[in-house]
């Protein structure tokens, strides 16, 4: 570093400087006065690098995104993410109450203008006298964001904004309040279609971006209406890809730092194009506000959902009808695969497309029409991507070594909670011998079990690897590496089969109240 007679940086350094930090940083190092101090800030200002501005995008997509006003025969006021007056309407609320200023100022209609009311319904609201759903006039039971995805007025927003929902307001961003009509919705993937009707004008509306130039670090922009206050906009970046959080079987969020609060869900995050990179649905919330931890259903999720609904109304997916679970690496050592990929099937239904196709439970499947598997996840996403009647080609990993099976894919049934997890019947197992025995190299005390289905699990030892793995006392054990068990005796003969072929786990399928799943544990000592 240059440096001037005193030791100190040179004047030189601070001109180099290239962030208002460098700049602030070198001063003070030199000791100079403030007034010289802003003249070298001038000095190298254009080297400072520019400062992102969002304006112009904001100013292109702002008129395609709405507020989405929800209306029911209830009580209760809330807003999408469950903030609610309990047992209390507005009309209860005295005028001066601040929370009724609050929706007159920035919700739109007070819920207790009935002139309002009947500008929108008529004398009696939807549907004729009191409307459908009950007595009583329409309130306000949730609030959220959306934005229209075609000039004729389809919007985009979520299921969980709408799902209580008996008639719908949507409201541009220049105060224009629209009559919506429920399209359809998809709980599975949150996401959900209105449609207004513009009496033939051409909406402003947003295209879809392309997941392939969705990079972490891009800077995006999410609009929306947060605590029912209106358009408003934040900024921030892609923090991640991918993200699980639980919520079903087709997640795969992004996961941005753009501040999105209550009110936010249903609305878009842009990227610098103003093309929609993702629909805000959650956040991960301590306190109830914005962290910095939001999660986006992906364009490519919403494309193909959204023009489902657009057309049908709803979704038709496939469907295999087999309970998986994701193959972890004791369960491939377990079972000689030579990485922890693929997705482990737990039980087929009986009479689903997988049962008739002959998958049977412990088949992993490791690749869809000669793709690999990555995970549980990425088999369900892939079927449920897929038309009922499509027939697919499975790799199944069985016996140790791989197998092919087709398969023609069924219609997932409305009442399915997974595109490829079902009900959790299981075989038929021998029946259980009458006295209970030690496993204690495993950690287990079994004995019969009382529908005479396999082993009970009558005791845990609390330091072994079992209860490390979540096995509780009362669950059962069904088979072990794939054979149906009976006694200790079967479960000892099975281990000790595995260690003359040299695996040092075996594949324990385990049954509770909750369903079936497999836990590989180890098999050294075990005689």
């Amino acid at each position: 570093m240059l440096k001037n007679f005193n030791g100190r940086p040179s004047l030189a350094t601070v001109l180099k400087a290239s962030t208002v930090a460098g700049i602030a940083a070198a001063v003070l190092a030199t000791g100079v006065p403030l007034e010289i101090t802003r003249s070298y800030a001038e000095a190298v200002k254009v080297q400072a690098p520019a400062v992102p501005s969002f304006a112009n995008v904001v100013d292109a997509v702002s008129p395609a995104v709405v507020s989405v006003r929800v209306e029911n025969r209830v009580n209760p006021v809330s807003d999408n993410d469950g903030f609610s007056i309990e047992g209390r309407g507005f009309d209860d609320l005295p005028d001066d109450h601040p929370l009724k200023r609050f929706f007159k100022q920035f919700g739109g209609q007070d819920p207790s203008d009935q002139q309002g009311h009947q500008r929108r319904f008529g004398q009696n609201g939807p549907g004729g006298q009191n409307g459908p759903g009950g007595k009583g006039r329409l309130r306000p039971v949730a609030q959220g964001s959306g934005f229209f995805i075609s000039e004729d007025g389809y919007i985009v927003t979520n299921n969980h904004v709408v799902s209580d929902g008996q008639a719908f307001v949507a409201v541009m961003n220049d105060g224009t309040e629209l009559d919506a009509k429920l399209i359809g919705k998809d709980p599975r993937t949150d996401l959900a279609v209105l449609k207004v009707d513009g009496k033939g004008k051409k909406f402003t509306y947003v295209n879809w971006a392309d997941d392939n130039n969705v990079r972490v670090g891009d800077w995006v922009v999410a609009v929306g209406n947060p605590f029912g206050l209106g358009g408003t906009v934040t900024a921030g970046i892609v923090s991640a890809r991918g993200r699980d959080i639980g919520s079903g079987p087709y997640d795969d969020y992004l996961q941005v730092d753009a501040a999105v609060n209550r009110g936010n869900s249903g609305g878009p995050t842009f990227n610098l194009s103003g093309e929609v990179v993702g629909i805000n649905t959650a956040i991960f919330s301590p306190s109830g506000g914005s962290v910095g931890i939001a999660f986006a259903i992906p364009a490519s999720t919403a494309r193909d959902v959204v023009a489902d609904l657009m057309k049908d109304g709803q979704v038709s997916r496939g469907w295999l009808g087999v309970q998986i679970q994701p193959v972890t690496k004791d369960i491939a050592e377990s079972i000689g695969l030579s990485e922890p990929s693929g997705a482990l099937v737990v039980a087929p239904q009986a009479g689903s497309p997988g049962d008739k196709a002959g998958m049977k439970a412990g088949d992993v499947v490791t690749a869809l029409n000669g793709e690999t598997i990555k995970d549980a996840r990425d088999l369900s996403r892939r079927i449920g991507a897929m038309q009922p009647g499509s027939k697919v080609e499975l790799s199944v990993w069985r016996a140790g070594k791989a197998q092919p099976l087709t398969v023609e894919l069924g219609t997932l049934p409305a009442d399915q909670k997974d595109a490829n997890a079902d009900d959790n019947s299981q075989p038929q197992q021998p029946e259980a011998p009458a006295s209970e025995k030690a496993l204690a190299d495993l950690g287990l005390t079994v004995g019969p079990s009382d529908d005479g289905k396999g082993l009970a699990i009558t005791g845990i030892d609390p330091d072994s690897d079992a209860a490390d793995k979540g096995i509780k006392e009362g669950e059962k054990i069904t088979s072990v590496n794939n054979q149906e068990v009976s006694s200790p005796a079967d479960v000892v003969k099975v281990l000790n089969q595995a260690k003359k072929d040299g695996r040092t786990r075996a594949l324990f399928q385990i049954q509770s109240s909750e369903g079936s799943r497999f836990v590989a544990l180890p098999i050294n000592g075990q005689g």
